[in-house]
């Protein structure tokens, strides 16, 4: 959800459609001071229970440091209509979940809850790709070619009439131009949501200064611990006073810390490895420790729409490359025996290593990795696997610990998992895990370890915070069972009988000791709940935009949900219209060359800040967007938007 904003629409760029009339039959006045006094009272009531000393507030309140007179607390005249700022209908005591309505949504009905758990009494299925009709291919190809061209005549005749305008892409006083006509051709339109408007055919903007609340659908926030207030901000807000804000130097140098230690360990038990080591950047968790992995005489055999911090990384290995088609089993075995068979180029001697590597969950796709077979393959083939959980870990599972979770594979079935803390953590960085001694060498040889900077105290604190927080913490010096106990060389796919020999619950002494999480957050209840309130709502949208007759990408698990608009001139009108309803939505649209020529998109991101009644809000958005640009060419059994609203879970558990 969006941080709260004042709301005050800019008077220049008027809605296209019509705006809607006030929230229920309660007056705003009884919303606003129904909403307030149910925070207090949850609030009172959690602060003095048991008596307890404990010095954070809880799990999702207002945070100690918001005073009476914060900006966010405050009531706005104009914002007491708003159904982002308020529930539509007021939660009482019991129900409510204390925080600020736009950070985390209020959603006290358990029948918005599911399970993100594969079933194993139905096959891994291939993805199936839509196609479009030909008229909108034909269509796609002939805008693109358009674009094109006009783009490049006013280039042409701009740099000859007007050069005042093109400075940029002109030799200028001996200096030769930074980028090239083409290179800069896709990089010279932004999209910005701050009120703003234009005197100029849009080639100036003038801001009003104001700002408008809008339904984020575009974040990776994807189990909403990216809130500035709760158990976690407020353990953050001590990390400060503590550690300040930065180590001031590099891991293999002065810039560790105890809680660097802490967090790597917790990490390894969270993941189910033996070891782990963390960076402060995510992209560079793959481009700088790949090429410690792989070199010269190694193979990388890597999906075609692996992201580009692998790409990156590998070229830097020089190691050899190999690509397969995207999920594609049969092309990964078809390349294997070709590799494994012919040797290296020229000399035809056994590679060093094969490394196969693949993600998790594909951030533009949308889809799941087949492990299963990826995993049977490895016991066949004999090759290493490395698998980016970057946006997969703690969005998929039962227990949010990614495709292991999702597919109930032992992750030490795995050579190396990598992932990052800057979608569902809401954090920064990444981390590596793996066997110890693979681990220990790559503190030493990658580039991370003596060249960047280490992870903050704040942003550790919040790794900590929100990865124990789904863990659940206890007391017990004794930590609890775990299946998990394999050697890498007995590594073999067996599927777990039970949820209970997953890595089990983090011991309070991982966690630094003046580290107090509410219990809320330490008994892990808030954390499943937050995990199953995502499934719900990933499956909700996906399978909702499915019904209403769309093409979309993706599984039915993801939290990212692509919506395909193929024509690149209706990006730009999607995007606009979604933003310009009476409560504006904030999406994300993505077209060549981050994806296929004629696949543009817009790629949803759910979170389980969401609740039930922000999705039908998506859903009806599109579908009346939708309708205008005509993007409903999906095949199949089509329902009404209140019909699609009205059987939500019933859409939802059918899948």
């Amino acid at each position: 959800m969006p941080s709260p904003m004042a709301l005050n629409p800019p008077s220049r760029s008027p809605s296209i459609f019509k705006k809607k009339k006030s929230l229920g039959q309660l007056s705003s006045m009884a919303t606003a001071a129904s909403y307030l006094s149910a925070v207090h009272q949850a609030d009172t009531r959690a602060r003095s229970h048991d008596n307890s000393s404990v010095s954070s507030t809880p799990a999702l309140s207002l945070s100690s440091s918001v005073t009476a007179s914060s900006e966010d607390t405050v009531l706005n005249e104009d914002d007491e209509n708003n159904c982002l700022a308020y529930p539509l209908t007021p939660p009482t005591s019991e129900q409510v979940f204390t925080t600020v309505h736009t950070e985390f949504g209020h959603c006290a009905n358990e029948a918005y809850r599911c399970v993100s758990q594969h079933d194993y009494a139905k096959p891994v299925q291939e993805h199936i790709i839509e196609e479009p009709p030909y008229y909108i291919l034909l269509t796609t190809y002939i805008s693109y070619l358009i674009l094109l061209c006009f783009g490049h005549m006013r280039d042409f005749f701009g740099k000859r009439f007007t050069k005042s305008y093109f400075t940029h892409l002109m030799p200028h006083d001996g200096y030769a131009p930074l980028n090239s006509d083409f290179d800069s051709f896709y990089t010279r339109r932004t999209i910005v949501i701050l009120d703003r408007y234009s005197t100029d055919n849009n080639h100036t903007q003038i801001f009003t200064g104001s700002k408008t609340r809008a339904l984020n659908i575009s974040s990776y926030n994807y189990l909403g611990f990216a809130q500035a207030r709760g158990g976690c901000a407020d353990a953050v807000e001590e990390s400060i006073r503590r550690y300040g804000v930065s180590t001031c130097g590099t891991r293999l140098e002065s810039g560790s810390s105890e809680l660097h230690v802490s967090a790597e360990a917790l990490v390894a038990r969270f993941v189910g490895m033996e070891d782990a080591l963390i960076s402060s950047m995510g992209f560079a968790t793959n481009s700088t420790f790949i090429p410690a992995l792989v070199g010269k005489g190694s193979l990388v055999i890597s999906d075609e729409f692996n992201h580009a911090s692998i790409r990156v990384g590998v070229r830097h290995s020089n190691a050899q490359v190999r690509m397969f088609k995207h999920n594609d089993m049969s092309s990964l075995e078809s390349l294997l025996r070709e590799v494994i068979s012919q040797g290296q180029p020229k000399t035809h001697r056994p590679w060093k290593k094969i490394l196969v590597i693949v993600e998790g969950l594909y951030s533009m796709e949308g889809t799941l990795v087949n492990l299963p077979r990826i995993v049977e393959l490895k016991q066949k083939y004999k090759f290493l696997l490395f698998v980016d959980e970057a946006h997969s870990i703690g969005a998929l599972g039962p227990h949010g610990r990614g495709v292991t979770d999702f597919f109930n594979i032992p992750p030490r079935s795995i050579d190396v998992l990598m992932g990052t803390f800057t979608k569902s953590f809401g954090a920064a960085g990444g981390y590596i895990a793996g066997p110890k001694i693979l681990i220990d060498t790559l503190r030493l040889r990658g580039h991370s370890g003596p060249y960047a900077e280490a992870m903050t105290p704040p942003v550790l604190t919040q790794v900590v915070s929100s990865m124990a927080s789904i863990m659940g913490v206890t007391s017990s010096s004794q930590s609890t069972k775990s299946a998990l106990t394999l050697s890498p060389a007995s590594s073999i796919v067996t599927l777990r009988d039970s949820a209970d020999e997953l890595p089990g619950m983090a011991p309070q002494s991982m966690l630094p000791t003046w580290m107090t999480l509410h219990p809320a957050l330490a008994d892990g209840s808030e954390a499943r709940m937050r995990i199953r309130r995502l499934a719900f709502n990933s499956r909700y949208l996906h399978q909702g935009l499915k019904k209403l007759g769309f093409i979309t990408y993706g599984h039915p698990f993801s939290p990212i949900v692509p919506l395909l608009i193929f024509n690149p001139g209706k990006m730009s009108m999607f995007s606009r219209m979604m933003r310009s309803r009476s409560t504006p939505i904030v999406v994300v649209v993505v077209a060549y060359p981050a994806t296929p020529l004629v696949t543009s998109r817009v790629r949803f991101c759910v979170s389980a800040a969401h609740t039930k009644e922000d999705i039908d809000m998506v859903l009806r958005a599109c579908d009346e967007v939708g309708g205008i640009l005509d993007l409903k060419h999906g095949v199949g059994e089509r329902w009404g938007i209140d019909e699609v609203c009205k059987r939500a879970v019933e859409l939802v558990h059918s899948v």
